[in-house]
């Protein structure tokens, strides 16, 4: 029944298994440890021998119907929950890459993802390259004897570039690489790349798939062998582990999932929309604008997050951002409420400034995540912030 779900109904109630108490709603397994009735029985389940919960760390039922779920939404053999989307990036990549490995990152990954690929992993003797995937004559270039895995997002925070993912992967498979694909902003209802052949997909089920910004949280999706190396060894021994009590609350978010994005994704293409012909704003960046975006082909709509170029300086972008009222000044998004961030100063200050540049962040760029508020009441907030850009540039202009 689950595989033919659509995924609208897999949301609420794809993986679940009723509990022998028949509970409507998913139990919350809020324990550590787990009795077992006796030695044999205790013994088998370390040797792998019978199924059956041993710890939290290694496994938990709340946890485990929260990884159904999801592999189920992903088109994957498996999914591995984690204790934030990072520790799910940190994982994947510790998983499949060593010491002498090359990995090839995208340019404009999310600012924790750029220092993990860029500090940390060469500490450990992983080189790193950062490449352009739109220009895969370069991507190609840039692949070395010791190549792995390549490592990107699509839609790219926070300029929200799409990369079509069925040329890069027919790239990758002729190398013989790994593709992992951060399917955060988009979520299974807008895009699977597993379906264009990506080997791992990994989500911040902190976003959409929570939605009410209460949860820190990760989830990989892939084949099953991929995913009990994950599982049995690397989130076993680092113990990166979800909590029980945070996957029943993203478990119960998901439910309203569907619903959510509908909204989310109508009204940022009105957001997006409205805010291409105000004078101030020089350049929108949402995938439901551009002629050449993959809606209909790899992605179901141009998703909730936005980004606008600013004709202001650094402190005007920075002005612009503390005058909007409805939208609350903080890194994130899939909340309820809308969102606003500067990415200069905020989410992509690890970027050197120059590499910043080069990755399209400007420092008049602002980041958009529209939440599920009347469309309305945010481009009447949005106007009255655009408004006083406009009377402050024009008072600076008129003073020099």
């Amino acid at each position: 029944m689950d595989a033919k779900m659509h995924p609208d109904t897999c949301v609420i109630h794809g993986g679940h298994r009723r509990d022998a108490s028949g509970s409507l709603v998913t139990p919350l397994w809020q324990t550590a440890t787990f009795a077992f009735p006796d030695c044999q029985t205790g013994g088998a389940r370390f040797a792998g021998e019978q199924t059956g919960p041993i710890y939290t760390r290694l496994g938990n039922p709340t946890t485990d119907e929260l990884e159904r779920r999801i592999a189920l939404l992903e088109g994957a053999e498996s999914a591995v929950a984690f204790g934030s989307g990072m520790a799910a990036v940190a994982a994947t990549l510790l998983a499949n890459l060593q010491a002498g490995d090359h990995l090839l990152a995208a340019v404009g990954l999310y600012g924790c993802s750029y220092s993990l690929v860029t500090e940390q992993l060469p500490r450990f003797g992983i080189e790193v390259s950062l490449v352009d995937f739109a220009d895969l004559a370069s991507v190609e270039a840039a692949i070395q004897p010791n190549t792995r895995l390549m490592l990107l997002e699509t839609p790219v925070n926070p300029h929200l570039r799409v990369y079509p993912l069925d040329p890069i992967v027919a790239l990758a498979r002729r190398h013989e690489l790994l593709t992992v694909v951060d399917n955060t902003f988009m979520t299974p209802l807008l895009q699977k790349p597993l379906s264009h052949g990506v080997d791992l997909v990994v989500h911040s089920a902190t976003k959409y798939l929570n939605g009410h910004g209460d949860v820190i949280a990760g989830l990989v999706c892939g084949r099953d062998e991929m995913m009990q190396r994950l599982r049995g060894e690397i989130r076993k021994d680092f113990g990166a582990v979800l909590s029980p009590h945070d996957a029943w609350l993203i478990l119960r978010g998901m439910k309203t999932l569907a619903v959510r994005m509908e909204r989310h994704c109508t009204s940022a293409l009105k957001v997006a929309k409205h805010l291409q012909h105000h004078p101030r704003v020089a350049r929108v960046y949402y995938p439901g604008l551009e002629q050449d975006n993959l809606l209909g082909n790899q992605m179901a709509a141009g998703g909730a997050v936005l980004a606008l170029e600013l004709e202001a300086d650094y402190h005007q972008a920075l002005a612009f951002a503390d005058r909007l009222q409805l939208f609350t000044l903080a890194v994130s998004l899939g909340d309820p409420e809308s969102l606003v961030q500067h990415p200069a100063s905020m989410t992509h200050s690890p970027y050197a400034p120059e590499v910043r540049q080069a990755a399209g962040i400007s420092d008049s760029l602002i980041r958009l995540a529209i939440g599920l508020e009347h469309v309305d009441d945010l481009l009447a907030d949005l106007d009255q912030a655009l408004a006083a850009v406009a009377t402050q540039v024009e008072t600076q202009g008129a003073q020099r």
